[in-house]
């Protein structure tokens, strides 16, 4: 039953897909477009969280697709979970998309794309077969790709989009290398292929594929240059799709094939994984800290992100092949919680960044600051999603994170010493990357949001409307339960993470006071009510001790402004001038940066300024050369279409010869 209905959800996107196309491109439309949609998405949600709720797994086989085959849909617990993430994500993605399109110059282009790419995402999670899930995730491509080409009269929204378009391209055929070594004897159901056994040999190929094939579209380095080229490209409400979500379904292609269809992998091929995923987390915060634009800066994050999630996949997959099952479960449940996490507080994150940009027009932190007087909403529930993705208590992104270090401490059990080394290694590369991502985040907020403003955008700002800030404090609201209250988060996931490693973490919410256990009381334990509590009650107190004992008085004074006389917000600290020390350190060596300074002479008051120039080495040393062969190979085969009859007759005799040739030598 809960499939059908699944499947009635994904109808009506992609009917309200096709009716976008005869309704007036207009505002009315527009609203009553992204209000329709909302509603099949929150009830994807719904029947994902009442499968999780202890649902039977069901399945669905449609007239469509492949003759004699049809359309296999099926929905499980890892569906059921990945139904939830879409359905959460979509539906505040719509309701925030009410306000923020009502100034679309050209909605036109952006709905009829819009409800399909939600119905996409959803089919690819109920998918049951090879055909279907590779037809729903080329179909979310393309329509993503579209979204993200919605203002196309821009050269960098163009660029970006073909760059897009390409990443992904490369990822389908990979993953249809994947699903060709999956299905070798003819199987397209995923039921066949899980009955199948592939050998250890074919299992690590086909990891080794959809590390590129979803790797790619989840933003893996150094698989990961469209997500800063992308996100900021596309409308706010669709780069919240595409950050907290669309991700998010990559990783499911990822869980669905290694976890469930491959079958068991060497413990080295985790290894990998491990310190693919812990070095995507350093480089993609990194890359944040010194980004200059709010919505790249967020999309480096996403990086970050995807990166911690994948170290505690490869951990899982560690866990597995050597039979700790346990532990396995551990880790595959901090990943899949914080999978949860990032898709409610980066959607957040996003929104809050195009409510900026709504405002004043600009994504470009050093012409914003001082917006928490003018748009005093938005900062309070930036802030709720800035301090979770920071990883600071009693939010969730803290206890997801929390978990995976949790797992890390499991590493000593492991039997190989490769495992016992690399295990911590990544642990602290990890550790690494969430303190430099408090860094990048205060840096955000700080400039944003923080001192006077740096432009008249910013200074004659507005809080933006209510179904925008509805979809934000719904998704801060849900950063604050999942991080009070994580016990009952967990046992909601436990029947996903039961499926793929057949273990469960323990019954989290029957702990006194919802203390977190993950392994036992005497070696851990994290107990959020009691964190919120201490804070709740001591940041009262001292407030109302400054109340009470402090003077009442009103003093006024000028503020110091680092030896100016007259304040002027070109003497605060700017973007460039926070990442500055960090720049000095690693830029040299990881960015290739280089410096120049403008020192004012004596007497001048110009402030100095300091210019760093800093490259993307992967672009440059990978990419750059790689597209350059591919254009000079294409140039040389343009020119087989000016050929004349003969010639192209002796190519066709030459194939033919060679390919005689080929046949005579292996028989």
């Amino acid at each position: 039953m809960l499939t059908e209905l699944a499947a009635l959800c994904v109808a009506a996107l992609l009917t309200l897909s096709a009716a976008a196309v005869v309704l007036p491109a207009n505002p009315r439309s527009s609203a009553l477009l992204y209000g329709a949609t909302s509603l099949p998405s929150l009830g994807a949600a719904l029947i994902g969280l009442a499968q999780l709720a202890g649902g039977q797994a069901s399945g669905l086989v449609l007239p469509l697709g492949l003759p004699w085959l049809g359309a296999h849909l099926r929905l499980d617990a890892l569906a059921a979970f990945f139904l939830l993430v879409i359905g959460i994500g979509g539906a505040a993605a719509s309701l925030y998309a009410i306000g923020y399109g009502r100034d679309e110059p050209e909605p036109g282009r952006t709905l009829p794309f819009f409800p399909g790419f939600i119905g996409a995402m959803l089919l690819v999670v109920l998918a049951d077969d090879a055909f279907t899930f590779l037809m729903s995730w080329e179909v979310m491509s393309l329509l993503s790709w579209a979204l993200v080409l919605t203002r196309h009269r821009e050269d960098q929204t163009r660029s970006a989009a073909t760059l897009y378009l390409t990443m992904a391209a490369a990822g389908t055929m990979s993953l249809l290398l994947a699903f060709g070594l999956l299905a070798g004897s003819g199987a397209y159901a995923f039921e066949t292929i899980r009955a199948t056994p592939h050998s250890p040999l074919i299992a690590t190929a086909i990891l080794g594929l959809m590390l590129v094939g979803a790797g790619s579209k989840a933003g893996l380095a150094p698989l990961h240059l469209w997500l800063p080229e992308a996100h900021p490209a596309a409308p706010s409400h669709v780069s919240a799709l595409m950050s907290g979500v669309m991700t998010k379904v990559a990783v499911y292609g990822f869980l669905r094939v290694v976890f469930d269809l491959a079958g068991p992998l060497p413990w080295w091929a985790s290894a990998a994984v491990i310190l693919i995923g812990a070095g995507t987390a350093v480089l993609g915060i990194l890359n944040a800290l010194m980004a200059d634009d709010s919505k790249r800066a967020l999309a480096y994050s996403t990086i970050e992100n995807i990166g911690v999630i994948f170290a505690a996949l490869g951990l899982a997959l560690a866990f597995r092949a050597n039979g700790m099952e346990a532990a396995a479960a551990l880790a595959l449940s901090a990943a899949l919680f914080h999978i949860f996490n990032h898709m409610a507080f980066k959607s957040l994150l996003f929104m809050g960044a195009g409510a900026v940009l709504h405002a004043t027009g600009t994504r470009a932190l050093d012409r914003l600051g001082g917006l928490i007087h003018r748009m005093p909403v938005t900062s309070a529930l930036t802030l709720i999603g800035v301090t979770a993705i920071s990883a600071l208590p009693p939010l969730n992104g803290f206890a997801s994170e929390w978990l995976v270090f949790q797992s890390v401490l499991k590493s000593p059990d492991l039997p190989q010493p490769v495992l016992q080394i690399i295990v911590p290694a990544a642990g602290g590369l990890l550790a690494l990357a969430a303190a430099l991502a408090a860094a990048a985040f205060v840096r955000l907020y700080g400039l944003a949001f923080l001192g006077r403003p740096r432009s008249p955008e910013a200074e004659t700002a507005h809080e933006v409307d209510r179904f925008m800030l509805t979809a934000m404090g719904a998704l801060a609201a849900l950063c604050v339960i999942a991080g009070i209250v994580p016990a009952l988060v967990l046992d909601r996931l436990a029947p996903a993470a039961e499926l793929l490693t057949t273990a469960r973490l323990p019954l989290q919410s029957g702990q006194p006071w919802l203390t977190l256990v993950p392994i036992a009381e005497a070696r851990s334990t994290y107990n959020p009510l009691l964190v919120f509590a201490f804070i709740a009650v001591t940041g009262w107190a001292a407030a109302w001790a400054a109340h009470r004992f402090g003077s009442r008085a009103l003093r006024r004074g000028p503020a110091w402004d680092c030896g100016f006389p007259n304040a002027d917000p070109a003497t605060q600290y700017g973007a460039g001038s926070f990442a500055q020390p960090l720049r000095r350190v690693l830029g040299p060596v990881l960015l290739r940066a280089s410096e120049e300074v403008e020192m004012p002479p004596p007497g001048d008051s110009r402030p100095a300024r300091h210019r760093v120039t800093s490259h993307d080495v992967i672009r440059e040393t990978l990419y750059q050369p790689l597209t350059a062969a591919v254009w000079r190979i294409a140039t040389v085969a343009n020119r087989l279409q000016f050929l004349t009859i003969r010639r192209y007759l002796s190519l066709v005799m030459g194939a033919l010869v060679g390919l005689l040739l080929v046949l005579a030598l292996w028989q």
